[in-house]
């Protein structure tokens, strides 16, 4: 493949450090013996996005959790957003890649759920660029363990590809809603639950059963079984499930011997 005549080093560099397990550690620059790995950095980039999110993430503030000076850093990566990509690809490698049963909806939902695991886990992951990531170890190996879990289930290779797209989405929208509940509740210091005490009074003037009576209806069935304004995770259990059952029917369909 030709090389981009722009950016050819930082390309290069930064899928080498990526693939360092297989490749081995190369400094950015001659100078003084390292003092920490690009692991090292790694994980101080992983500590400082748990903690203030992408917005605020800097090199200056990795450099600050190692003891380095900023520019140090550089000697280790390129640059903010190839750190990040390395970044990206370290927490994807936390979870275990566990066996699968071979049943394809109990494997369809550990796919999701570990998406929405992760995110959890690391929600600025959410803000990250991802359109064209960087292809590291831990990505492929999860992606081929992806595909692993609906490997002869019946689909073609484009479809099987668009099915963990599928998966992985709905995974990655509800806990977008999830974290944003959760960020509601820690921001307003009230549950949902003494939000909606607090504010269901004054609604109460405004919006009537006669004029309003399949939201009313269908609002106060919800309030009950959520006990807060929204119910994120199962949500995405609903969902999930509606989506593998058109999955499995689609496939049964298309195995079906047709009428003579």
């Amino acid at each position: 493949m030709e090389k981009d005549s722009e950016f050819p080093e930082t390309v290069d560099r930064t899928l080498a450090l990526l693939w360092r397990g297989s490749f081995g550690e190369t400094q950015t620059r001659r100078g003084p013996k390292q003092r920490v790995s690009v692991d090292d950095v790694v994980r101080a980039g992983v500590e400082v996005a748990d903690s203030e999110g992408l917005t605020a993430f800097s090199v200056r503030k990795v450099a600050d959790r190692l003891g380095l000076g900023a520019m140090s850093v550089y000697t280790y990566v390129p640059g903010r957003s190839e750190l990040i990509g390395l970044m990206i690809d370290q927490v994807t490698g936390e979870a275990g890649l566990e066996p699968h049963t071979g049943t394809f909806r109990a494997d369809a939902l550990r796919v999701a759920r570990q998406v929405w695991d992760e995110i959890h886990a690391h929600p600025w992951l959410l803000t990250a660029e991802t359109a064209r990531p960087w292809i590291g170890p831990n990505s492929m190996a999860r992606y081929e363990w992806q595909l692993s879990a609906i490997e002869g289930a019946g689909f073609t290779d484009l479809e099987m590809d668009r099915v963990i797209t599928m998966l992985s989405g709905i995974a990655e929208s509800s806990a977008r809603a999830s974290i944003g509940s959760q960020s509601a509740r820690s921001e307003s210091g009230m549950t949902d639950l003494e939000w909606w005490e607090i504010n269901s009074p004054v609604l109460e003037r405004f919006v009537s059963a006669e004029d309003y009576p399949i939201a009313s209806r269908v609002g106060q069935a919800a309030g009950q079984e959520y006990n807060a304004v929204t119910d994120p995770e199962g949500a995405f259990a609903f969902a999930l499930d509606r989506m593998i059952d058109g999955l499995e029917l689609s496939l049964s369909l298309r195995q079906k011997p047709a009428d003579d």
